[in-house]
């Protein structure tokens, strides 16, 4: 039957054929507008980043220079660099990723690899979906509570790395399950029918064969780690610390904290101003440079094993 062709309306066949046609057009339709939305969407949310980078750069690159970066603050903050700020954030991030990424690799490997459908394997679940949603406040008192007073490591870097690894643990457990539930069960079995054991397998054919994944979440979390100002506020930042720590033990200053009181409770909120976005500048910086390392550690990991 013609396309252009009237439907006899006491011909079945010709009811189905002119259906099936609708059926067409609305299908048609309904992909276009899918993806019209789907495109408006991303677009949407590129726009929004490209905004705020932008705003920073705009606001912050007049305060970049060499004194900013290695200078310690002076005059209340209102002159001088923020070298000991940069300093304790990537300590705290080397301390936070140096006992939250084994540990959350380790349980991911036991929640995976090990532990069957119990109803102690669900409790831990439920611990771990728990802790993702736990606001980072709590952690910070829990933090104040456990590593600040009742283990006594006072307000240090130490702390507020303990602290930190909790906080971002979660992120770490739930993107290692992922990885390791993508590594296809033929790997295991091979390895394990060539009378290889389970741990060698584990450690031979699955982990290397996950890593891709598992950087994946550490690029989340060392981004949480930088940026986060509630959990370090009550465990070990200091307001005002013109020196660099000597400890783990000691006090620190933190880029997050230091911009935090630049906007809210600096001497001279106005003048501080451009010394604001230049610190947010540097935050956004480190983080980035970490996670293009990360990056490049992930896409090195997946051309290994393409070959």
């Amino acid at each position: 039957m013609e396309l252009g062709s009237k439907v006899n309306e006491n011909d079945p066949k010709s009811i189905r054929v002119q259906g099936g046609l609708n059926m067409g057009l609305n299908a048609r339709t309904s992909e276009r507008i899918a993806f019209a939305l789907l495109t408006l969407s991303a677009m949407m949310v590129a726009g929004f980043v490209v905004i705020i980078l932008a705003y920073i750069i705009y606001n912050g690159y007049s305060a970049i220079s060499v004194e900013f970066l290695t200078e310690m603050p002076r005059m209340r903050m209102t002159q001088g660099g923020i070298y000991p700020a940069i300093v304790g954030t990537v300590l705290l991030i080397i301390g936070s990723m140096a006992v939250a990424l084994p540990m959350g690799i380790m349980a991911a490997i036991y929640l995976n690899e090990y532990a069957g459908e119990t109803r102690f394997t669900w409790l831990i679940e439920m611990a771990i979906n728990n802790l993702a949603g736990t606001p980072s406040v709590v952690f910070g008192l829990f933090g104040l509570a456990l590593f600040v007073k009742y283990f006594g490591f006072g307000s240090s870097i130490l702390s507020a790395s303990l602290t930190l690894s909790l906080l971002i643990v979660p992120v770490i457990i739930r993107s290692s399950q992922e990885a390791l539930i993508t590594v296809p069960k033929e790997y295991r079995e091979s390895s394990l029918a060539l009378g290889i054991s389970k741990w060698q397998t584990i450690r031979h054919v699955v982990l290397p064969s996950a890593i891709p994944g598992i950087v994946t979440g550490s690029i989340l979390s060392i981004g949480r780690v930088a940026g986060e100002t509630a959990p370090i506020l009550l465990t070990g930042a200091a307001y005002f610390l013109p020196r660099l720590p000597d400890s783990i033990y000691s006090q620190f200053m933190a880029l997050p904290y230091h911009l935090f009181v630049l906007a809210t409770s600096g001497t001279n909120i106005t003048q501080n101003r451009p010394i604001q976005y230049g610190t947010a500048l540097v935050l956004l910086i480190i983080v980035l440079g970490l996670n293009i390392i990360a990056v490049l550690i992930r896409r090195h990991y997946r051309q290994k094993l393409q070959i």
